[in-house]
């Protein structure tokens, strides 16, 4: 399959997934645009729709300010306007889509995978797991959700498909020490990258940190520089929510870069243009169905064309 036939398979694949997101603004659009002049009552009407598909309050401010700048008091046609925020909204994700870059000098790239439980870490890793053995590279998975049987046994099976080898240890059992052990064989083994699952229990807040800076704490022995990457794995469906996981786990862990999952089971997609707006992460990959092949890159313009409503080229 060629490259242009590929990427355009991809972005009918994305704007089916973001159907429920583009399907809300791009009819609120029309609905506010038809036969009608841009004015104060457009412009906050235009702000209220973009709150209401998530892209938060500041963000959706200064995107309809803009988008009013040069067409005050003129009769826009509606596609005119989902064009423009389109572009409005690639301006912001533009600096933040950024591939996730395997560190060849490491031996092995230390990735802390985290997230709260639900998000789809465990598939997330499983799917990284399948690319990066595809290009040759040795690549080994730890179990650190130690206590969801579930978690550990999905992450066997991903194993499994892969060919990865999984770490595991007893179900409740040492997170941190799980990780301590995957590390050294992982250096054993001369693996270029280990993929470490862990627990996400928000709702024992304090334990979960505990865990999480006791897993950081330990590995560093090994290697003080691991981990080498922190990958917070989002869930599009939790939507403003997902904006405070940015802020607890940023506490818990140095976290370098996002995965956003589940885009294709939400209205909610825009919540990625305000987590991008707000903290300016680095936005590696995005999920839109449970396919080993649904999680791709993230690129900034075809998410903005997609969830504003404009077909691809």
């Amino acid at each position: 399959m060629s490259e242009t036939k590929e990427k355009k398979g991809w972005f009918r694949r994305l704007s089916d997934g973001l159907k429920r997101s583009s399907g809300a603004i791009s009819s609120g659009i029309s609905d506010i645009f038809t036969k009608r002049k841009l004015d104060d009552d457009v412009v906050e009407e235009l702000e209220e729709l973009l709150i209401s598909a998530d892209l938060g309050v500041s963000t959706a401010a200064r995107i309809s300010a803009n988008i009013a700048k040069s067409r005050y008091d003129k009769e826009i046609a509606p596609e005119e306007i989902r064009s423009a925020l389109a572009d409005e909204i690639t301006l912001i994700l533009d600096p933040v889509a950024k591939d996730f870059e395997l560190q060849e000098s490491r031996k092995p790239h230390v990735v802390l995978v985290v997230g709260v439980n639900g998000s789809g870490k465990t598939t997330t890793i499983g799917k990284f797991a399948k690319q990066y053995k595809a290009m040759g590279k040795n690549v080994m998975l730890a179990a650190g959700d130690t206590f969801r049987a579930a978690a550990v046994e999905q992450l066997q099976v991903w194993g499994q498909r892969t060919g990865c080898e999984v770490v595991t240890t007893k179900v409740g059992g040492d997170a941190a020490g799980l990780a301590y052990t995957a590390l050294e064989k992982a250096k054993i083994d001369d693996a270029d990258l280990l993929l470490i699952d862990t627990a996400g229990r928000l709702q024992n807040k304090s334990d979960l940190m505990a865990e999480l800076e006791k897993i950081l704490r330990v590995i560093k022995k090994l290697d003080p520089d691991a981990p080498h990457s922190c990958l917070l794995v989002l869930d599009a469906t939790t939507g403003q929510n997902a904006i405070n996981q940015v802020e607890i786990f940023g506490k818990i862990c140095n976290v370098t870069g996002l995965i956003m999952t589940k885009l294709d089971g939400t209205a909610r997609g825009g919540v990625l243009v305000a987590i991008s707006d707000r903290f300016g992460l680095p936005v590696h990959a995005i999920g839109i169905g449970e396919g080993e092949d649904d999680l791709q890159a993230f690129a900034a313009k075809d998410f903005a064309r997609a969830l504003s409503g404009v077909g691809g080229n």
